[in-house]
């Protein structure tokens, strides 16, 4: 039976879920298990495991076959928002059940076995950072679970119809100034306020708008 001793743990940029792969590095330690958390595919090591936590780099052959298994989370009911931001599409879309897929990482996008899946809820008010919380938690609580379960889980295919997410950037937080507050809370519930504000443009100027939880 194949047992867990050593993890990598790869994040290979200044991501905000890097406090929770801390975390998670942390948890993996005091459960007895070597990590080595590395910040670019250079510094993985041989080991059992790996996980590639809010990577945005693909993540070549040879350092696949540094692990037995390698796994990524990806927040959809794949097949179905493959690809990228796919918590900030689905908010868009309305959603407030986001499910959550441990998969193995492959060469192919978004498409290996999946071995653990779950979902977090939101209730429809929170800003970036609220949001980004729960993700960070959910992505936590996912790979915990791979770790207590495993080897007694199995994988499963991917089954169903496949679709993608597009890469958001900065432009995407634009306003439309003929459409209400109530029309854009969604877009505006997924800027970030330094990073890509929401904005619009109007006479020639473009204007940001910063938005936060008014506290009386």
């Amino acid at each position: 039976m194949n047992t867990i001793h050593t993890v990598n743990i790869l994040v290979d940029n200044d991501s905000w879920i890097l406090p929770y792969a801390k975390e998670f590095a942390c948890w993996c330690e005091s459960k007895g298990l070597k990590v080595n958390f590395a910040r670019a595919q250079s510094e993985l090591l041989n080991c059992d495991i790996s996980f590639f936590i809010g990577c945005v780099r693909i993540v070549s052959s040879e350092n696949l076959n540094k692990s037995r298994l390698n796994l990524v989370v990806h927040e959809s009911a794949l097949p179905a928002g493959k690809g990228f931001a796919p918590v900030a599409w689905q908010i868009l879309e309305g959603k407030r059940i986001i499910p959550i897929c441990l998969l193995e990482a492959t060469n192919a996008f978004d498409s290996g076995d999946i071995w653990v899946q779950e979902s977090f809820s939101l209730i429809g008010v929170e800003l970036y950072d609220e949001w980004r919380r729960k993700q960070g938690e959910a992505t936590l609580s996912i790979c915990q679970n791979f770790i207590n379960r495993y080897p007694q889980i199995e994988p499963k295919k991917q089954r169903g119809l496949e679709t993608f997410y597009a890469r958001r950037t900065p432009n995407d937080s634009e306003l439309d100034i003929d459409k209400t507050i109530r029309e854009q809370f969604e877009l505006l519930r997924i800027v970030d306020n330094n990073k890509f504000p929401a904005f619009f443009s109007y006479r020639g100027k473009k204007y940001k708008l910063e938005i936060s939880e008014y506290a009386e």
